[in-house]
C-alpha cells in the first residue's frame, strides 16, 4: 500500500503522522511512503531523514493526497484537506467529529473511509491511541494552569506548590481517567492540594490506592462539583465520553461563585469542552476571561511538545496502521478494535456516539458494507 503523510496545517501544530522511524517500519513491511516536504520540521526530522528511512519526499500536500491509498495524520483534516480525499482512500488520524459538523459533512461527501484514533479500542476497554496524548495533555494542563495563575496573565498570582508557610494552590480535577490521573500526578509532584472527582466508585478506589492518600477523591455530583469548583484555584476538565460530545459540568452561572483569577483548563475541548463557557483557542492565543475566570482551551495541547508527542503517538498507532496497510479495509472488518475506530465509511456515519451528538443518521458498519 502507498501511505501518505502530509504536513500538519492546524495553527501551531508541529506533530507529524509518521516519524522517520515509523516510516522504516512501513517500508520494511513492503509498503511505500510519500511525505510532504518539511512535514517533520516540527520534530527536527529533515527531508533527508525521511529519504534515508525509505520515503519519497513530495513538494505539496496535493501530491501526497493524490498519490496515496492511506493518509496518516495527527489532527483532524481541515477544509482544504478533506476536499482532497476520495472514495478509495483510508484516512487514519484524530477526528473529534462530535463537535464538528462541517468536518463530518466534508468527510461524508468525500466518500473516504475515516478511522479515528480517539475511538479505537483495546482488549481492556481502553482507548490506546488516545491514551498517549491524554498523558501528555494531562501533564501539560498543570504547566498551563501554573502560567495562567500568574498575575500578569490575569490569574490570582499564586504559585501552584506554594512555599513553606504559604498555602499551595487548590486544584480540582473533574474526571479520573488518563488525563485526570496524569494531571493529578503533576500537581501532586509540585506540592498542590488536589481533589479528583469521578462518577465511578471503582475508579476512585484505584486512584486512592495509586496516590496513597496524597489526593482527595470524591464522588462527582452536582453538589460536589459546585462545592469543589467554588473553592478551587484551578479546575481541570478531564471528562471523556468516547466519540461523543463532552457533558457541560460547569455552567456559566457557576463562574460567578468561583474565585476571581481562578483558572479553568478544558482538556475536553476537542470534544466540545466540559465547561459551558469554553471555546477552542490556540497556542498563539491560549486564554480568555469570562466572569473573572481565566479559561485555557487549546484544542491541540500536545502539539506544544511535538517531539515527545509524535514519538508517543507513533508508538501507539504503528500496529494499527500496519494492519491497515497490510490488509486494507479488511483489517477493519477483522479487528473489532479498529472497527470501533471507524467513524465514516463511504458517505455514512458508522460511529453511533458521533451520529447521536451530531443528530445525523447512524449506519452500522455491517449494514453499510452489505
Amino acid at each position: 500500500m502507498k501511505i501518505g503523510v502530509p504536513r500538519e496545517i492546524k495553527t501551531h501544530e508541529y506533530r507529524v503522522g509518521l516519524t522517520p522511524g515509523a516510516v522504516r517500519e512501513y517500508v520494511a513491511a513492503g509498503h511505500s511512503v510519500v511525505v510532504e516536504t518539511n512535514a517533520g520540521a516540527g520534530i527536527g526530522a529533515t527531508d533527508d531523514a525521511y529519504r534515508k528511512a525509505g520515503a519519497t519526499v513530495l513538494d505539496s500536500a496535493r501530491e501526497v493526497f493524490a498519490s496515496s491509498q492511506m493518509i496518516v495524520k495527527v489532527k483532524e483534516p481541515q477544509a482544504s484537506e478533506w476536499s482532497q480525499l476520495r472514495q478509495d482512500q483510508i484516512l487514519f488520524t484524530y477526528l473529534h467529529l462530535a463537535p464538528d459538523p462541517d468536518q463530518a459533512k466534508g468527510l461524508i461527501a468525500s466518500g473516504c473511509t475515516a478511522i479515528a484514533y480517539e475511538t479505537v479500542t483495546d482488549a481492556h476497554g481502553g482507548l490506546p491511541l488516545l491514551a498517549p496524548m491524554s498523558e501528555v495533555a494531562g501533564r501539560l494542563a498543570i504547566e498551563a494552569a501554573g502560567a495562567a495563575l500568574r498575575r500578569h496573565a490575569g490569574g490570582r498570582g499564586l504559585l501552584i506548590g506554594g512555599v513553606p508557610g504559604v498555602q499551595p494552590a487548590r486544584i480540582v480535577v473533574i474526571g479520573g481517567g488518563v488525563v485526570g490521573t496524569h494531571a493529578a500526578r503533576m500537581a501532586v509532584g509540585l506540592g498542590a492540594e488536589v481533589t479528583i472527582l469521578d462518577r465511578s466508585i471503582g475508579r476512585l478506589r484505584e486512584l486512592d490506592e495509586l496516590f496513597e492518600g496524597r489526593v482527595r477523591t470524591k464522588f462527582s455530583t452536582i453538589d460536589s462539583i459546585e462545592e469543589e469548583v467554588f473553592a478551587a484555584d484551578v479546575v481541570i476538565g478531564a471528562v471523556l465520553v468516547p466519540g461523543a460530545s463532552a457533558p457541560k459540568l460547569v455552567t456559566r452561572n457557576m463562574l460567578g461563585s468561583m474565585r476571581k483569577g481562578a483558572v479553568i483548563v478544558d482538556v475536553a475541548i476537542d470534544q466540545g469542552g466540559c465547561f459551558e463557557t469554553s471555546h477552542p483557542t490556540t497556542h498563539a492565543d491560549p486564554t480568555f476571561e469570562v466572569e473573572g475566570v481565566i479559561h485555557y482551551c487549546v484544542a491541540n495541547m500536545p502539539g506544544a511538545v511535538p517531539l515527545t508527542s509524535s514519538q508517543a503517538l507513533n508508538n501507539a498507532t504503528l500496529p494499527f496502521g500496519l494492519a491497515l496497510a497490510n490488509k486494507g479495509f479488511a483489517a477493519v472488518l477483522e479487528n473489532p478494535h479498529l472497527r470501533a475506530g471507524l467513524n465514516v465509511y463511504r458517505g455514512r456515519l458508522t460511529c453511533e456516539p458521533v451520529a447521536r451528538s451530531l443528530s445525523m443518521p447512524f449506519s452500522p458498519i455491517e449494514g453499510a458494507v452489505a
